[in-house]
């Protein structure tokens, strides 16, 4: 009996051991275009996004119709023109930590990485690799990173009368805190 309560033990703490997963269902992404016409900033702080710990796998997805912008027009603009969120509805990202061994889940501290993986957006799937940080602070793991997508790779045209008023390369900011799941 004392064996098989020991058997118990060890089998319960290597299986909840090994599910390390993080997730938040209101992280952040920020878009930046900056050009001489105009500045055009937008946030979707309701970003989903779930990472495995153990294996560094990663995903996001991102809800267009969910990115706030301080003008009604550019909001309208955005969704109904340029990223046309009826026929993509969403942007999300598939991938992992390349060195995720590198990063101590079980200790508090900044650690440097690289993500590698697929960005779909407009429609177009692309290969990337994105440095960034993952913040381990008790139970969360905050992911941040500032990176830049260019339109004419998602295919995302922009008409010739607003050419001057958006840049080619916008900056895109990730800031998602995930809780580790219990």
């Amino acid at each position: 009996m004392k064996n098989l309560l020991m058997l118990l033990a060890v089998l319960f703490v290597f299986s909840h051991g090994r599910a390390q997963v993080y997730s938040t269902s209101s992280g952040t992404i920020k878009f930046f275009s900056k050009t001489t016409a105009e500045n055009i900033d937008a946030t979707n702080n309701q970003v989903k996004a779930a990472l495995d710990a153990k294996t560094g796998n990663l995903e996001f997805a991102v809800s267009i119709n969910s990115f706030l912008f301080k003008k009604a027009l550019m909001q309208k603009h955005f969704q109904e023109n340029y990223l046309e969120s009826e026929k993509f509805p969403k942007s999300t990202f598939k991938g992992s930590i390349t060195d995720n061994a590198a990063v101590k889940y079980v200790t508090d501290g900044t650690y440097p990485v690289s993500v590698k993986g697929k960005l779909t957006m407009h429609g177009v799937t692309k290969d990337v690799v994105i440095p960034g940080k993952v913040t381990v602070s008790g139970s969360k793991a905050v992911l941040s990173t500032d990176f830049n997508v260019l339109l004419e790779d998602y295919n995302i045209k922009i008409p010739a009368n607003n050419a001057s008023q958006i840049a080619k390369s916008i900056k895109v900011s990730v800031d998602c805190s995930l809780q580790k799941k219990k």
